[in-house]
């Protein structure tokens, strides 16, 4: 199992999130290549990037932020946020995205990611972020009408390679992971799906690899606030393999 840390940019600083609100903001790095360099130095395999701003239609004062993680980390970078046409796709990768992740239009226009697979390649992955089980758009602040197990089994579907799945109520918190509603959309989807929300300590990383069919945790605020040791837990998990 993954674990992958959570970069989260807003105006151009490391930012942190209570349960979605943009009220509700903790800045952990003004300058997020700092926090970039940290996870390198930590030897992690990957980066979960996400583009505040541009996931409510801000524009792209992030995409700068992007090219200084990516100078100094040399592992994977999954970027979510704002992923909404060719163009962007196209600059994101640019800027050093090896994975994007597909919410907002996936949620509204699946077939239209379905197109960027055929073009890009298996490279997309599906944010589905619920809240009591609905699909939320637009940096969470909108309702979909869509259920979360519907919007995997499409995802499916259209060839996105995994799923990143986010209890809402659970994110930024730090209250324990959903594991529970997690595993129901792998079931439901057959897909590699990745838990987001809620992580407190190291222990619920043990709990998550223990659910065998969870490929990857994201972790945010618990690292920040320090309740989560990395190292230790990677070194565990490898051991555990």
């Amino acid at each position: 199992m993954k674990i992958i840390p959570a970069i989260d940019l807003l105006g151009g600083r490391c930012v942190r999130l209570q349960k979605g609100s943009y009220s509700d903001v903790t800045v952990y790095y003004e300058d997020p290549a700092e926090a970039a360099a940290v996870f390198q130095s930590l030897g992690v395999p990957r980066l979960h990037v996400v583009d505040l701003d541009a996931a409510r239609g801000l524009g792209k004062n992030n995409r700068e932020a992007l090219r200084k993680i990516a100078a100094v980390f040399d592992g994977e970078i999954e970027v979510g946020g704002g992923v909404r046409s060719e163009n962007d796709i196209e600059e994101l990768l640019k800027a050093g995205a090896d994975f994007l992740i597909a919410g907002t239009v996936l949620a509204k226009e699946p077939e239209t990611v379905g197109r960027w697979v055929r073009r890009f390649g298996s490279r997309f992955i599906a944010g589905i972020d619920a809240l009591k089980g609905e699909v939320r758009v637009s940096g969470w602040e909108k309702g979909s009408g869509l259920r979360d197990e519907d919007l995997a089994k499409r995802a499916a579907e259209i060839g996105c390679s995994a799923v990143i799945y986010t209890n809402i109520d659970k994110d930024g918190t730090m209250s324990g992971p959903d594991i529970g509603n997690t595993k129901r959309i792998a079931a439901a989807c057959g897909l590699p799906v990745i838990l987001s929300g809620g992580v407190s300590c190291t222990e619920d990383l043990y709990r998550i690899a223990g659910s065998g069919v969870i490929v990857g945790v994201i972790v945010g605020k618990a690292f920040y606030e320090k309740t989560v040791d990395l190292e230790e837990a990677s070194k565990r998990l490898s051991e555990l393999k």
